[in-house]
């Protein structure tokens, strides 16, 4: 279907180039299908009257009629160019598709092998210690304060591009996302929850980066990648249910490459 709207495209534009506004010096034009230039006149084909007519050269305002050419074409290779690269984009889109484990979970590509990120085991770290959490399995909490956290400082999944793209195979459809993770001493805090006494009302805050999404296949697979340019830091693309505290973490790290 691709190939057919790019082929009708390029046709329409052939079409529309094919025809010329030959301008006159007092400013009115005729719309003609080609003009040739003669010692003292100028003869076209109308496209109005469908016929050959002549004027005298010096009506004709040949530098100005020129320049709308050239732009014109200009403006057509510029088009034909981006549904090309479109179109090339398309092509490799699908083939990284074929290259994506169906199996749920987070993936990159390392040239033109997916390579999979190992999902983390985080902890929830209450006044009472910390207890590990279920994957996509909430988790009662008591009343009160409390953060979900990574073991360790640092991730050993570390990236020294800044634009980083990952692939996400969900399993169910859940929110999902990248979102900074903020050290402390030998941890990473992936959010604060804090519940409400007698409602036991949840409320989760992650610091999420805004990103682009492009969802590939029905089934729940999507490209994502950050808006901006990730400055150095531990990172993490998570999956969760908002207000249940049933999240999984697949934690990285960005590096300068210096």
């Amino acid at each position: 279907m691709r190939r057919i709207a790019f082929a009708l495209m390029v046709l329409a534009c052939t079409a529309w180039a094919a025809n010329v506004k030959l301008y006159l010096k007092d400013g009115s034009y005729h719309l003609v299908r080609e003009y040739q230039v003669q010692p003292d006149r100028v003869r076209f084909y109308s496209v109005e009257r469908s016929d050959w007519e002549e004027m005298p050269l010096d009506l004709v305002d040949l530098e100005k009629t020129k320049a709308e050419q050239a732009d014109r074409q200009a403006q057509i290779e510029k088009d034909a160019k981006a549904i090309s690269d479109e179109e090339r984009v398309e092509r490799e889109m699908k083939q990284d598709v074929l290259r994506i484990p169906e199996n749920p979970g987070v993936y990159w590509l390392d040239g033109k092998e997916a390579k999979a990120i190992k999902v983390a085991e985080s902890t929830m770290h209450t006044n009472k210690g910390r207890s590990v959490l279920k994957v996509l399995a909430p988790m009662p909490i008591v009343s009160g304060k409390a953060t979900l956290e990574l073991q360790g400082a640092h991730s050993s999944n570390v990236f020294s591009n800044p634009d980083q793209e990952f692939y996400i195979q969900l399993s169910d459809p859940e929110r999902f996302g990248i979102a900074k993770l903020k050290p402390n001493k030998d941890v990473r805090i992936v959010e604060n929850v804090t519940t409400m006494p007698v409602t036991n009302e949840t409320t989760e805050e992650l610091e999420m980066v805004e990103i682009f999404q492009k969802q590939l296949t029905p089934g729940g697979l999507y490209k994502i990648w950050p808006k901006q340019s990730l400055a150095p830091g531990e990172y993490a693309v998570v999956e969760y249910t908002e207000g249940k505290v049933n999240i999984q973490v697949w934690d990285f790290a960005v590096k300068s490459a210096r």
